[in-house]
């Protein structure tokens, strides 16, 4: 994504809460490592990146713990992740990515975001053509060749290695991959003992579209209402 789209997206959410929001959505990454590949990070890759993950927004241990246990039992809740996808104003094509419980109430909810924001939800495959799913790892950057590691990398699927920063302004590198190599790149990663704070998949946009600030802010609202409902995990744009 663009940097004028994440600067718009920080300028609409700078108000929020975002705290709690991250800590819903992390644990339903838990939730859904652990129902699929049960509760101990040393066989589970999922896991493992869904409590790296925590780590990065400073999840407390008590509440990590307790959502390992709660997607153990057999009274934990199962999520499904579903997309849906279509249009905001001015022709801005969103994927919408959730996790829920209740399909029916999901989708619902994601409709009525839509109409009220002046988009139009569309049909399975509508707008995802645009996009390429990708696997994206953070790194700290502290004593890191980027060259050295770039030709390291490169038989393990890297795509591109980037610049980036935290939430925090904090300076951060991009290790991107096709999301078929994710599991290799991790491992590699892993086996050199980089310092990984984040990892997470992206869907990616191939091509961007600008929009004068007005317009791309009516597009940000939209985002933001989307992205402020508990079981919407991400939302994915070609906004510039």
């Amino acid at each position: 994504m663009g940097r004028a789209f994440e600067k718009r997206k920080h300028t609409i959410f700078k108000r929020m809460d975002r705290v709690g929001k991250q800590f819903t959505k992390v644990g339903k990454e838990i939730s859904i490592a652990v129902k699929a590949g049960g509760p101990s990070p040393e066989g589970n890759a999922a896991l493992r990146r869904a409590l790296l993950n925590a780590r990065a927004v400073n999840m407390p241990k008590d509440r990590i713990e307790s959502a390992i246990k709660k997607a153990s039992g057999a009274d934990g809740a199962s999520y499904d992740t579903v997309i849906y996808e279509g249009y905001a104003p001015h022709g801005i094509a969103l994927l919408v990515e959730t996790a829920t419980d209740n399909v029916t109430r999901t989708v619902a909810n994601i409709r009525h975001y839509f109409k009220a924001g002046g988009g139009n939800m569309g049909t399975t495959g509508s707008v995802s053509f645009m996009f390429q799913k990708q696997g994206v790892f953070r790194l700290s950057p502290e004593g890191i060749n980027r060259d050295e590691l770039e030709l390291e990398l490169i038989d393990h699927g890297l795509v591109a290695l980037e610049d980036g920063e935290s939430d925090k302004g904090e300076k951060q590198l991009l290790v991107r991959c096709e999301f078929t190599d994710f599991g290799t790149m991790q491992t590699a990663l892993e086996t050199r003992k980089l310092a990984v704070i984040q990892s997470e998949h992206e869907f990616v946009a191939q091509t961007l579209t600008e929009l004068p600030e007005d317009k791309a802010n009516e597009v940000m609202e939209l985002v933001a209402s989307l992205e402020g409902d508990d079981d919407v995990q991400t939302v994915y744009t070609n906004l510039g």
